[in-house]
């Protein structure tokens, strides 16, 4: 239901403005291309809230998120803070009336999004989670070949690498009580990409951890991510995704991704893909091409669409649960050493 008039009627601003990516400014940017009016900055470190006021002449800017709450009258709120932060912000937001995206990975458990889920419902707002990838041109060619064009054939599953060999940083992103582990970075994206191929419901999840090997040697010491974890999701048809995330390899594959059907497989990274299926002859068929550009502006234009006509929303609470849920359910099976069931689908 269309909760505004216009988009720039919707008053937004972000929890979280420093780093070294620019995050807080790059969401307002973003925010504010898709038609939104960016009027709140909320940032622990004051030096960065400077910064805000430069390059958003006239922001509100709030050392706590209290505060911002309070005073100012913003329709939506995105949260760019560590991982472990996001359910507790998200529900102070819910709680005090305003729409909240979050970073990815949207939470750490899956208890925390359906606390989340719940509020939203409660307040009848918007929740959703910043999947941005979910346009990148690697998933939208992955899509078209596989799923739309069946390139392969029936799908059975993908298999996903990603990391290399070395001690982890010292900053929060290695701590697995901050990050979640290892697996919760770039996990998440990549299981996002996945869940748009293997359009299923998920039955159990498998998960494996080493541990102890670069903890010692980081600040984090024990509470260090693991070294290495894998994650194996079964679905319904009986296909399954294979996630890796390593700090252990010396080798590196060609691709990241390889989805693998009963006609050929199909390899992709970021940039590029190759298509390999099989003649009638027995000999190969190799294609090779570019990833399109990306189309991540569609994001908070979709949020914008959603507050003002009604669109319906891309990535909803339920969207955002799925790899948080498989994600939650390795760590807890890594410990437990056997498969635990889905509790949704």
């Amino acid at each position: 239901m269309a909760k505004f008039k216009k988009a720039s009627d919707i008053k937004v601003g972000v929890i979280g403005y420093g780093g070294a990516f620019n995050m807080g400014r790059n969401h307002l940017h973003e925010m504010k291309s898709a038609g939104m009016t960016p009027v709140a900055v909320a940032e622990i470190d004051e030096s960065r809230l400077a910064v805000a006021e430069d390059d958003f002449p006239g922001i509100e800017t709030y050392n706590n998120v209290a505060k911002m709450l309070k005073k100012s009258d913003v329709n939506l709120i995105t949260i760019i803070t560590p991982h472990n932060t996001h359910a507790k912000l998200a529900l102070q937001c819910l709680k005090a009336g305003k729409n909240v995206c979050c970073e990815k990975p949207l939470a750490i458990t899956t208890k925390e999004c359906d606390a989340m889920f719940a509020e939203a419902k409660k307040q009848k707002l918007v929740i959703s989670t910043y999947h941005n990838r979910h346009w990148d041109g690697c998933a939208l060619a992955a899509v078209e070949n596989v799923v739309k064009n069946k390139s392969i054939g029936k799908i059975v599953s993908i298999d996903i690498a990603w990391g290399g060999y070395g001690k982890p940083g010292d900053w929060w992103r290695s701590s697995k009580t901050i990050s979640g582990g290892i697996l919760y970075d770039w996990g998440v994206h990549l299981l996002e990409y996945s869940l748009q191929i293997i359009q299923d419901d998920l039955v159990e999840v498998s998960g494996f951890a080493h541990n102890g090997f670069w903890g010692p040697q980081t600040a984090w010491k024990k509470d260090c991510n693991e070294d290495d974890a894998t994650a194996i999701a079964r679905f319904k048809s009986g296909a399954y995704i294979k996630l890796n995330i390593t700090q252990l390899d010396l080798t590196k594959r060609p691709y990241t991704i390889q989805v693998r059907g009963t006609k050929g497989a199909y390899d992709f990274g970021l940039s590029d893909y190759q298509l390999t299926t099989m003649n009638d002859d027995g000999t190969l068929s190799i294609t090779k091409g570019s990833s399109p550009p990306g189309q991540s502006h569609k994001f908070y234009k979709n949020i914008a669409n959603h507050l003002t006509k009604g669109t319906k929303l891309v990535i909803t609470p339920e969207w955002s649960r799925k790899p948080i849920h498989i994600l939650d359910l390795a760590v807890q099976s890594a410990k437990k050493g056997h498969a635990i069931k889905a509790t949704y689908k």
